[in-house]
C-alpha cells in the first residue's frame, strides 16, 4: 500500500532525533531501475525552502535515483548553511548508493528556521542509517517517517494491466495549492520517459491535490515527486496510466482532507454550470477559504448566505439572483433567496457536500476544504516541533 509495492523501489524509515517524540524521522527511497526517470512539481511560494532549490535543479535533466526525506526541521530560511545542508544530504546518498549527488531529490518539513548543526548531523545520520535500512518492505516505515502533526500516515496503491503505482504523503495543515500542497513521493514499476511522467503528474495534480485547498495557507517546502523505474517491463496506454495516477493522487488528496489540523467537517464544494473550469475552481475556492463559511459548518449551521457572499468577491460570471446552493442534498437557496427551511438540513455527519449551480456554462471543479474549529486554532497556535 505504499511506495516499495511497485517493482523495483526500496525504502526505510528510521529515527535520529529530529523529533522529540523518538518516532521516525528520516525516510530514504530508492529507485533500483532498470529506469531512473523522476518528475516533480514544487511550491509556488517565492519563499522556498532549501531542499526546493536543490530538487527543482536536480529535476531538470528528468533523472532521480533516490529522494531523502526528513520531517523534525524545514531547513527553510536557514541560510546558505542550510543549502549546504541538503547538499551534503544528496552527497551522502549519492556517495553510499553509488550516483551523483545531482539525481538525488531531497525533501524537509517541519518548523521553518530550523536547521543548525545538530539538524544537519541528525540528518546526514539519517541519511546513512536509512540507506543501510533499506528494505523492499520499507514502504511503511518511510510513510511513517514524513509525518508532523498528522495522526496517520497516508498512503495508496492501485493497479494497472502489469502495472502499478503506490504512493505515500504528509500533511494536515498548511494545505493551500501551488502546483502541490504537501510532501508526496508516488513510485510506479510501468515504463514511462521523463516528458510522459512530467504531463502525466502535472494533470494529475492539476486536478486533486490542487484542489485541496484546507487552510488557505501555502507551504514552503510543498513537493509532489513522481518516480518511474520500468520493472514491470509494461508500457500502459497513457490515458489508463493517466487515470490511474489521478485515482492516487485523489486518494491521498482526500487522505489528507480527513486529517488536517482539527477539522470536524470534510467539506466537498462542487461548482456547476460555470462559464470555464477555471472560473468554476475561481469559485470553490473563494467558499472554501471563507473563515465565516466555515465557522458556520463547524456549528453545523447551514448558512448559504455566507456562500453567496463568497462567491460575489470572484470575477466568476454568474447573476447574484439567478444562484442555486444545495448542503448535505438539500437546496436551501433557490435563485439567489431562501428555498427549503434550515432546519431539513443535517450537517452533523464529518461528511459534508456543498453543490453551487451558476447556471451560466457547462463546466464543472470540484474543490475539498474542512472546517475551521476550536482545535485548529489550538494547534496552530501552540504548534512547534
Amino acid at each position: 500500500m505504499s511506495v516499495t509495492a511497485p517493482q523495483g523501489f526500496e525504502a526505510a524509515g528510521v529515527a535520529v532525533g529530529l523529533k522529540s517524540t523518538g518516532k521516525p524521522d528520516v525516510a530514504v527511497v530508492v529507485n533500483r531501475g532498470p529506469l531512473k526517470v523522476g518528475a516533480a512539481v514544487f511550491t509556488s511560494n517565492r519563499a522556498k525552502a532549501n531542499p526546493i532549490l536543490w530538487s527543482q535543479e536536480v529535476i531538470r535533466d528528468g533523472v532521480v535515483e533516490a529522494i531523502v526525506l526528513n520531517s523534525g526541521g524545514a531547513n527553510c530560511f536557514t541560510g546558505s548553511f542550510g543549502f549546504q545542508t541538503t547538499h551534503q544530504t544528496a552527497e551522502k546518498a549519492g556517495e553510499l548508493l553509488g550516483v551523483s549527488a545531482g539525481d538525488i531529490l531531497v525533501c524537509s518539513t517541519g518548523l521553518i528556521g530550523t536547521g543548525d548543526e545538530a539538524f544537519r548531523a541528525k540528518v546526514l545520520a539519517g541519511t546513512e542509517q536509512g540507506i543501510a535500512e533499506l528494505s523492499a518492505d520499507g514502504g511503511e516505515s518511510a510513510s511513517l517517517a514524513i509525518m508532523t502533526t498528522d495522526s496517520r500516515p497516508k498512503r495508496s496503491l492501485v493497479s494497472g494491466d502489469g502495472w502499478s503505482i503506490g504512493g505515500m504523503a504528509k500533511g494536515a495543515g498548511m494545505l493551500a495549492p501551488g502546483l502541490a500542497t504537501m510532501l508526496v513521493v508516488i513510485t510506479t514499476d510501468a515504463v514511462l520517459d521523463s516528458a510522459q511522467a512530467d504531463a502525466a503528474l502535472r494533470s494529475a495534480t492539476g486536478r486533486t491535490f490542487d484542489r485541496l485547498d484546507s487552510d488557505g495557507c501555502m507551504s514552503t517546502n510543498d513537493q509532489v515527486t513522481l518516480m518511474v523505474s520500468g520493472a514491470s517491463g509494461v508500457t500502459p496506454d497513457p490515458d489508463a496510466f493517466a487515470a490511474a495516477l489521478a485515482e492516487v493522487c485523489q486518494d491521498l488528496a482526500k487522505q489528507l482532507q480527513g486529517d488536517a489540523e482539527g477539522a470536524s467537517h470534510d467539506i466537498s464544494i462542487e461548482v456547476i454550470n460555470a462559464a470555464s473550469e477555471a472560473e468554476a475552481v475561481e469559485v470553490g475556492r473563494s467558499v472554501a477559504r471563507n473563515n465565516l463559511f466555515k465557522a458556520a459548518i463547524f456549528g453545523n449551521d447551514p448558512n448559504w448566505g455566507r456562500v453567496l457572499a463568497a462567491i460575489g468577491t470572484t470575477g466568476a460570471a454568474f447573476d447574484p439572483y439567478d444562484v442555486d446552493v444545495w448542503m448535505n442534498g438539500v437546496r436551501v437557496c433557490s435563485k439567489g433567496g431562501p428555498d427549503a427551511p434550515r432546519e431539513d438540513v443535517d450537517l452533523t455527519p464529518r461528511a459534508t457536500d456543498l453543490v453551487i449551480d451558476l447556471k451560466v456554462g457547462a463546466a464543472t471543479a470540484t474543490i475539498l476544504t474542512n472546517d475551521l474549529t476550536h482545535d485548529y486554532v489550538h494547534e496552530n497556535s501552540a504548534y512547534s516541533s
